[in-house]
């Protein structure tokens, strides 16, 4: 008998289950608290807890899979590690397409010759003298490189270069495009190589902390990791690929509610504490986009599962914004620390400050609002002076007015919390939750001070934002149902054929749609509801989700576990590696393999495309064997494009792709 152990780490509480694998039963669960300063305790606190209310012993557990929103969340919020990006024969005007000035913030670009054409020819020899030059000088300052080259994936020998140069000289982990994706695109690649060197320290702390803690307890068993598609990689491969994690709590929770419920056809929202992920469960299967993971308002080259993710969650930063002579409210995208949470580890410091802001006249303008360091987190490179006088006064929590002397100190604390060396702590929907009695985790009385300043607030006509603390948490808390409501419309409407092409953010907030939610009936008579259950998922979906459905006029479908669905879909997935390979044909009678050593060609169609399945197929197995897959399934499979001219049909490219899959390998149980 088979017990397997999954664990998801978000944004705010760490998920653990024990799942009887011959039966499908589970057997336990259980939450703890993420410590970001330590991640070990908080996966220890959930996985010991729920291996006591399993009555399993550790080594009895012959498998552990980890799914985790970290990188979603760092990419949703703008956070990360400092990284360097050498860019092989792109031009200047390369850098800003795709995003990819938005994605650097400012960090490093060293631009040198090289790269390939299409054919895969080279079209400029790389200057590594040069290049050896500035990664030495820029090594202790940044956390990672990432590589891209022109035509990289057509002939990746430029990128192997540079990489090899860079970890002999600086020590550092080396993110190549062409490792990432086998598409074209440079500046897109590029994009995706910056995020994943981006990711690596933060990955690799999870995986670390994960094992840490697994081996004090005795637990020897494979570590598996849920990719952004919903399958699973081995904890070796996710340390040199973790952008390939994006999305893997959402794409987790698609598997876990399809476990949970046996749905067929459904829409499923999952609310964490940063962010909601709403994907179209259809025959049962989740849909994959075939663009490529977008995240944070980033279109990256990450195969992963067609989901609208949106920085809305039980952790959201509230604002309150004046519109006319009025006000209204805005939820994230950024999440804060719940001040109910924070007060749960320092109480005497952030009641002392909310009983005397609540005691002025009126509340000053960073009143309510708190700064938290982040321990544990120490690359400080590419800071200024400024930023790093800052960082070193928040040597624990206190107020944001403390932490900053004056207002040109401001955008100096933004970059902190962009690079994660600081959190800010403030009203959020679970404080809201505390003060309606939805949640009882935390301190109720600090929620309520919290929210009776808000309420003070002015609107542009001189009015208070709310007469109480109990008036603005229903504010807050139906904004959640209005936000959460156009996320799920966005994501019907983007499903729909009727709708395709069309802007489904306008359409979604479009008058007449509105009108048929309300259900209107004047001279002209509107009716719209959703014809799909929404499965809710999240351990707050019980809290908002009631008020959802209703305005959908759906059925809302909560399961049991719905709070922990991630960890079981972390457990209920199959490893799965696709490799894609391109032939092209740059003259009559010449085809070209590009294969990753580099292009070889060949004087015969089927020749050259047998010879790409071939080393697809060796790469494939290779690929998904190291990911700790037992009784492989090999699937391949040829788009070929071809032209008609004068009458022949000309063989333009053919796409090549292989797909190895299986069951994750367990542990052998004395």
């Amino acid at each position: 008998m088979a017990y397997f152990l999954g664990v998801d780490t978000g944004g705010t509480y760490t998920d653990a289950v024990i799942l009887d694998e011959a039966e499908n039963r589970i057997l336990g669960t259980a939450k703890s608290l993420t410590t970001r300063h330590d991640l070990a305790l908080g996966i220890g606190g959930a996985v010991d807890r729920a291996l006591a209310a399993s009555g399993i012993a550790a080594d009895q557990i012959a498998l552990v899979s980890l799914s985790t929103t970290l990188a979603t969340n760092a990419l949703v919020e703008g956070q990360g590690g400092r990284v360097a990006l050498i860019s092989m024969g792109f031009d200047e005007d390369d850098l800003t397409r795709a995003g990819l000035a938005d994605a650097l913030k400012g960090d490093p670009v060293i631009r040198i010759a090289g790269g390939h054409n299409h054919a895969g020819i080279e079209a400029e020899k790389p200057d590594l003298t040069r290049l050896e030059a500035e990664v030495r000088a820029l090594g202790p300052h940044v956390m990672g490189f990432a590589v891209a080259a022109r035509f990289a994936t057509r002939n990746p020998a430029h990128e192997l270069a540079a990489r090899d140069l860079i970890r002999s000289v600086t020590g550092r982990p080396v993110t190549c495009s062409h490792e990432l994706s086998a598409q074209l695109n440079g500046p897109k690649r590029a994009l995706t190589a910056v995020l994943n060197a981006r990711l690596i320290g933060m990955i690799d702390r999870l995986v670390a902390a994960c094992e840490r803690h697994l081996q004090q307890i005795g637990i020897n068993a494979p570590l598996m990791v849920v990719r952004g598609d919903g399958a699973l990689i081995s904890a070796a491969v996710v340390r040199e690929r973790p952008i390939e994690t994006v999305l893997s709590g959402p794409a987790a929770s698609i598997v876990g509610a399809r476990w949970l419920t046996g749905a067929q056809d459904a829409l499923v929202s999952d609310i964490g504490g940063t962010t909601t992920d709403v994907a179209l469960l259809r025959g049962g299967l989740p849909e994959i986009d075939p663009e490529g993971a977008r995240v944070g308002g980033f279109r990256t080259m990450v195969e992963a599962v067609a989901m609208r993710t949106t920085g809305l969650g039980g952790d959201s930063e509230v604002h309150l914004l004046q519109e006319g002579m009025g006000g209204r409210l805005h939820l994230g995208p950024r999440r804060l620390l719940p001040i109910s949470l924070l007060a749960m580890t320092t109480p005497a410091m952030v009641h002392e400050a909310l009983d005397r802001w609540l005691s002025g006249p009126a509340p000053g303008e960073y009143d309510g609002r708190f700064v938290v360091p982040m321990q544990g987190v120490t690359q400080t490179g590419g800071l200024g002076p400024r930023d790093l006088a800052v960082l070193e006064r928040i040597n624990a929590p206190m107020p944001v007015a403390k932490a900053r002397t004056s207002r040109l100190e401001a955008a100096a604390l933004d970059r902190l919390v962009a690079r994660g060396l600081v959190m800010l702590s403030g009203v959020t929907p679970s404080d809201a939750s505390h003060v309606a009695g939805s949640l009882s985790d935390w301190d109720k009385s600090a929620a309520e001070k919290a929210l009776q300043l808000m309420a003070m607030r002015k609107t542009a006509a001189g009015e208070r934002f709310a007469t109480d603390a109990a008036a603005m948490a229903r504010m807050i808390i139906d904004q959640v149902t209005a936000q959460t409501v156009a996320c799920l419309l966005e994501a019907a409407l983007a499903e729909d054929p009727r709708f395709q092409g069309t802007d489904v953010t306008a359409l979604a907030r479009h008058p007449l749609l509105v009108a048929g939610l309300d259900q209107y009936q004047g001279i002209m008579a509107f009716s719209t509801q959703l014809a799909l259950p929404v499965i809710g998922l999240g351990a707050s979906a019980p809290s908002y989700y009631g008020a959802v459905g209703q305005r959908l006029g759906c059925q809302m479908i909560l399961p049991e576990h719905a709070g922990v669905a991630n960890a079981i879909g972390a457990v209920a997935g199959q490893i799965s590696q696709r490799v894609s390979g391109l032939v092209t044909s740059p003259a009559q009678g010449r085809f070209v393999a590009h294969f990753a050593s580099g292009p070889k060609a060949y004087g015969d169609r089927d020749a050259a495309l047998d010879a790409m399945e071939a080393a697809l197929r060796e790469e494939a197995i290779r690929r998904a064997s190291a990911s700790g897959a037992d009784d492989l399934r090999v699937e391949s499979s040829r788009d070929i494009k071809e032209a008609g001219i004068e009458g022949q049909i000309i063989f333009v490219e053919a796409t090549v792709t292989v797909t190895a899959s299986g069951r994750p390998r367990v542990a052998h149980i004395r």
